[in-house]
């Protein structure tokens, strides 16, 4: 079948009510779903929004006061405020070329239409590589969250394994449908978490306890050198870089007519909560805010703090597992019968995805001294460039040919906003991958990194 053919296709609703599904539906993406096999076109908009939502809050919230602390507050709400814009434009792209080529599955499927099987394979591949990096973060935050709780009460390898077990446990199960109520609770559980950190009224841990404590935010950090500018924004946006996922996500919904209504939902909570948290955890701990934020609050308090930010962790941990393991399954057996049955193949192949997905996150998480300085690198290298240029491409892709016959001013407009989308994704990429670089050496000259498979305790910071 063409690609042309494919786009004719009706995309209808697949679930008509709970439990019952049109046997004669077929998915451009997952071919004919019947009742013999999962139903992977169960999503609602309102399921959508907060898969949405939590493929973004978890990580990148934790770290937003620091950013604002390297850049100040007007600067860092300037640059937050931007970022959420770009990105709201690249996820609605995401769901408009969707909707004209029914076919796509995943950020590969843009690759193979710009550039044939070499995009596909490095589109592929940089969403894979990127996606097990943010797992293998998420490992380490729920250890974290762990030792946080537990006072350190055994190696924080053992947590790290914790983690990646029950990752692989819950990401397994098979439709995004049945994992959204892990997404509610994970999304209420990091949200309760992050208000009760701004609850944080006193002195931050990490301040001095000899002397009158006085908030010192900054309003503008004049003194940022060029690395820890380009990093902070590196930063806001991996709070934002949930923009990939998006395809996986638009996928499986019930009526895909409905992306913009749970588009408008997620990037309104995200944006709102990113500024509130941000803003007043940086106001109350100012430059002895701690990375995760969490950290800023004193024993007792942290320690509430992380007992709920924990289901919420381990909610992305699982998140960032099942759609990697999914983008791999269904590139493995699309076309097959096995795909949407429930024969012995299709297990052994779902369960293997998602049991090699986690051990490799498991092993990159343990394995690698500089670890958390890698993720910001591998985020400023993939995340960044698959958050902005391919959407900036998939309109050209659409639209370009309709500027040979008449170029309106919108044409116009939206030809010059893509040509800036690119240019601005490029130098956030080449910056952001340089500033984390100089990161790791530093990092590496002052400590030469955590040992692999480490017992120290990674909540003290």
């Amino acid at each position: 079948m063409s690609s042309d053919e494919k786009k004719e296709e009706p995309l209808t609703p697949i679930a008509f009510s709970a439990g019952q599904v049109d046997e004669r539906a077929h998915d451009a993406v997952f071919g004919t779903i019947t009742d013999d096999g999962p139903n992977y076109r169960s999503v609602g908009w309102l399921g959508t929004s907060v898969l949405m939502m939590k493929t973004q809050i978890g990580l990148g919230v934790l770290s937003i006061p620091v950013a604002f602390d390297a850049l100040g507050v007007v600067p860092g709400v300037i640059c937050l405020c931007a970022i959420a814009a770009i990105t709201t434009w690249s996820d609605y792209i995401i769901g408009v070329f969707k909707l004209n080529h029914r076919e796509v599955y995943g950020i590969d499927d843009v690759g193979d239409l710009f550039f044939g099987r070499v995009g596909r394979v490095i589109f592929g591949g940089a969403f894979i590589l990127w996606w097990i990096f943010v797992a293998g973060s998420g490992m380490l935050s729920v250890s974290i969250g762990l030792n946080a709780v537990s006072s350190h009460a055994t190696c924080t390898a053992v947590y790290v394994a914790v983690a990646a077990i029950v990752a692989f446990l819950f990401g397994s199960i098979q439709t995004l449908g049945r994992i959204s109520w892990l997404a509610w609770l994970g999304l209420f559980c990091i949200l309760t978490s992050s208000d009760i950190a701004v609850g944080i009224q006193g002195r931050p841990s990490a301040a001095p306890i000899d002397t009158v404590w006085v908030p010192d935010y900054r309003i503008l950090n004049r003194d940022v050198s060029f690395t820890d500018a380009i990093t902070a924004i590196s930063t806001l946006i991996f709070a934002y870089a949930g923009t990939p996922a998006f395809f996986s996500i638009a996928s499986e919904m019930r009526d895909p007519s409905h992306y913009n209504r749970a588009l408008i939902l997620c990037q309104s909570v995200v944006t709102g909560f990113y500024l509130a948290i941000g803003i007043v955890i940086y106001y109350f701990c100012g430059s002895y805010v701690s990375s995760p934020a969490l950290g800023s609050a004193g024993p007792t308090v942290k320690i509430v703090s992380y007992g709920f930010a924990l289901p919420g962790l381990v909610a992305s941990t699982l998140l960032f597992i099942h759609i990697t393991a999914k983008y791999i399954f269904i590139r493995i057996l699309g076309g097959s019968r096995h795909l949407v049955a429930n024969t012995v193949i299709h297990w052994t192949v779902w369960l293997g995805c998602t049991l090699g997905t986690t051990v490799i996150a498991y092993i990159i998480a343990s394995a690698i001294p500089v670890f958390s300085d890698l993720v910001s690198l591998v985020g400023a290298l993939l995340g960044t460039p698959m958050c902005f240029q391919p959407m900036a491409g998939m309109w050209l892709y659409d639209n370009w040919n309709k500027g040979k016959s008449y170029r309106s001013t919108k044409w116009i407009m939206m030809v010059g906003w893509c040509a800036f989308i690119m240019v601005a994704g490029t130098f956030l990429m080449i910056g952001g991958t340089y500033g984390s670089i100089v990161t790791i050496i530093h990092s590496y000259k002052k400590s030469g990194g955590s040992a692999a498979w480490s017992c120290a305790d990674n909540s003290s910071s």
